[in-house]
């Protein structure tokens, strides 16, 4: 009797000590009326599809009115059957726990705390006290859960859990947990589904249906048979649905990889525009905890193509590639090359997940082999923006953003041919036009360390050819030409003016392509050859809302365009890349991919073959791809790696699918109706030869400018394969014969 009435004291004095605060304050009752979850905030494609998460906890608050009852009943039945009856201590469950569950064995009837004291423990966790550790949590909680029932009503503290509780895998609360594994809204749950979600509370990882669907099975109808037990399903409810299979539509992590690349950037921007904006009582609103709705302006369908174009042509490229680096034991100097860390020497042989061409898989494989895997693959980057309202509505930026975070979009690569529309502007900017004749012969210039720029096809015919025809077919030696002819401030203020970075003008080597630039910022250059010579800042963001729809940022309607080059001159190379497409290096986009729209289109491939470039422009549409490894070491040998063989066919099958569809023809494909306005004049023969004593008398009067020829050119930069060339008339046909244009 003496035991039992000092255990009796010391529980009095230790609930005395635990209410006074000796073992850490305890928050008031006006603290616990001010309790707001964290919410996680949506970000939200031009469709209203969520195609991202931006949370410290997962989690989407849901409305009381929201919850069937179905699971109300399931939460109750199994967690507290007297939540109804008592306030937020239920002594009769401790009774139960002692006589149920330890002496009984029954397992199936739940802790002893109730569903307020499990809110306090979820919000504000447990504390460690050495050997009074679980006595004196355990009186917190019920102190507080006592004083949480005097602030709220039963059906605010049942949202209040609802929106608290962790389900495993950084998700709290009930709609982010429904939206998570049945892929709808808590509203939309079956009764079988909330009893997997309900079980998922004793264990959140050990009754995961996705980690183990057997055990999950289990648990869902143990809560079954204790809502058949209180009332809650008869008899043949509780048996149809205790045969059920687990039928989960499981949209975790990776759900929304598809736009994490995206996504990324868009936290960023949204970050940016709400430092500049405060809350109505002054402070500062938070993009992971205060639940807004970040509008974008990314459009599903074509994101999707996108990402499925570059994932078939990775996929079918990518075995070529292997079998090209197992042909020149590229591993084998690799690992030479390799400095061996403790990891290098164990190489441990285990499970891991890896990024494949088929999306992820499990496989049992070794430390290097491993860094092999990621070493020799070849990666793609996919961006589409429309030129007129610089909304960006695809974004691929690799293969999968939580294991290969590095976005290629803004990835600052050799753009290599690519970069000869913007050239070709300055050039036309400085005076020149489509029939402007340049020089074809190859050179070595001494003072460039015996430079000697060659033509991809090794074209050592010489002559000249027309500037809409050296565009059109890609080619170097005439470009090279072209450069020094325009001179460099006149590029400097072109390139300045289209977004490019300038840092490189000096260099000859740049008019092919040793300009290292991101692909987004070429897409934006690009548009200028649609958009009447202007370009437009890209826009991702449409608006910034609360979740009751109160709107924080409006994006202007059109982003404000500047001009870059003068109309005619974007008209100009607008007809020239048409030309590349039609007759040029982009054909097979006709050919192979069937694309029938108008549109101008240029390839790019740099040194090696390291990097493949494809952008097409239209007045609805610009959209770039890059595709490469991350080191440029690993490349195709030949014309694989070329960027009509390997980044053209991005492009063609997202055009191709484009047109296919009529909801997004209608959106995006616009008809090039303006450079008609300009007198555009490509009617001139695209190639005439010269005669020796004209290069003779070249050679003395430009040769010390320009260099001279030499018989050793240098292929370093190469571009696609062009068609055979056709001869044209020579020196004294054109000297006495019809002139049809300028010879520049």
């Amino acid at each position: 009797m003496l035991l039992l009435f000092a255990g009796l004291l010391a529980v009095v004095v230790l609930v005395a000590m635990v209410h006074g605060g000796a073992f850490g304050k305890l928050p008031s009752r006006d603290e616990l009326a001010a309790i707001r979850n964290e919410e996680a905030t949506l970000v939200l494609a031009r469709d209203g599809t969520i195609i991202g998460r931006l949370f410290a906890e997962d989690r989407t608050n849901i409305r009381y009115e929201d919850l069937p009852q179905h699971l109300i009943d399931a939460l109750v039945s199994t967690e507290d059957a007297r939540f109804f009856r008592h306030e937020g201590v239920d002594p009769f469950s401790y009774l139960r726990v002692l006589v149920r569950t330890i002496l009984g064995g029954d397992r199936r009837g739940g802790g002893g705390s109730t569903i307020s004291q499990q809110i306090v423990k979820n919000l504000y966790g447990r504390s460690t006290h050495g050997p009074l550790t679980m006595p004196v949590n355990k009186i917190k909680e019920a102190v507080v859960a006592y004083r949480l029932e005097q602030v709220y009503d039963k059906e605010q503290v049942l949202l209040l859990y609802f929106n608290s509780v962790p389900f495993g895998e950084n998700v709290y609360g009930v709609e982010a947990a429904s939206r998570r594994f049945f892929g709808k809204p808590a509203s939309r749950l079956q009764v079988e589904e909330a009893a997997v979600l309900v079980g998922m509370l004793k264990a959140n990882t050990g009754f995961n249906p996705r980690l183990h669907p057997e055990a999950s099975r289990g648990r869902r109808n143990t809560v079954l048979a204790l809502m058949h037990e209180h009332g809650h399903l008869d008899t043949s409810e509780r048996d149809s649905l205790q045969d059920l299979p687990l039928d989960l539509h499981y949209q975790g992590v990776d759900a929304l990889d598809l736009y994490g690349y995206f996504v990324d950037r868009v936290s960023g921007q949204a970050r940016d525009i709400l430092a500049e904006l405060t809350k109505p009582d002054g402070s500062a609103w938070d993009l992971r905890k205060d639940g807004l709705r970040v509008h974008t302006t990314l459009d599903t369908e074509l994101q999707h193509l996108a990402a499925e174009a570059a994932r078939e042509q990775l996929k079918a490229m990518q075995p070529r590639l292997d079998r090209q680096l197992a042909a020149r034991k590229a591993r084998r100097d690799w690992e030479r090359g390799r400095k061996a860390d403790e990891r290098w020497k164990a190489d441990v042989h285990g499970p891991r997940e890896l990024v494949t061409e088929d999306g992820l898989r499990v496989d049992s494989i070794s430390y290097r082999d491993s860094l092999w895997h990621y070493h020799r693959m070849l990666h793609a980057a996919v961006y589409a923006m429309e030129p007129g309202s610089g909304r960006v509505r695809a974004w691929v930026g690799g293969r999968h953003h939580r294991y290969l975070p590095y976005d290629l979009v803004r990835a600052e690569r050799p753009i290599a041919s690519t970069v000869k529309p913007l050239l070709y502007s300055a050039a036309l900017e400085g005076g020149m036009d489509p029939c402007t004749y340049l020089d074809n012969r190859p050179r070595v210039y001494p003072e460039l360390d015996d430079w000697a720029p060659a033509n991809f096809d090794h074209d050592t015919t010489g002559g000249e050819v027309a500037l809409w025809y050296a565009l059109a077919r890609s080619m170097n030696l005439p470009t090279v030409d072209l450069y020094f002819r325009t001179g460099t401030d006149t590029i400097r203020d072109v390139f300045e003016a289209l977004g490019m970075p300038v840092d490189r003008v000096e260099k000859p080597a740049m008019s092919l392509g040793a300009v290292d630039a991101p692909l987004e910022r070429l897409v934006r250059a690009y548009g200028a050859f649609a958009m009447r010579g202007q370009v437009v800042e890209p826009v991702l963001i449409e608006r910034i809302t609360t979740a009751e729809g109160g709107e924080l940022f409006k994006a202007p309607a059109k982003s404000k365009a500047r001009r870059a080059i003068t109309e005619p001159t974007a008209a100009a190379v607008a007809l020239m890349l048409q030309r590349a497409v039609n007759e040029g290096t982009g054909t097979a986009l006709r050919s192979k991919h069937g694309v029938r729209m108008t549109v101008g289109g240029k390839t790019g491939t740099s040194q090696d073959y390291a990097d493949a470039w494809f952008v097409a422009t239209q007045p609805g549409l610009v959209v770039g791809t890059w595709v490469g490894a991350m080191d440029p070491s690993v490349h195709f040998q030949g014309s694989d790696g070329t960027g009509s063989r390997l980044a053209l066919p991005v492009v063609g099958s997202v055009l191709r699918g484009l047109e296919r569809s009529a909801e997004l023809r209608k959106r995006y494909v616009r008809p090039f109706d303006w450079p008609e306005a300009f007198d555009v004049d490509m009617d001139c023969d695209p190639r005439r030869q010269t005669s020796g004593l004209e290069e003779l008398l070249e050679d003395l009067f430009e040769g010390k400018k320009h260099g001279r020829h030499g018989p050793k050119p240098d292929y370093t930069k190469p571009e696609e394969p062009l068609r055979p060339k056709e001869d044209k008339p020579g020196l004294f046909e054109r000297l006495f014969g019809k002139k049809k244009r300028k010879e520049g």
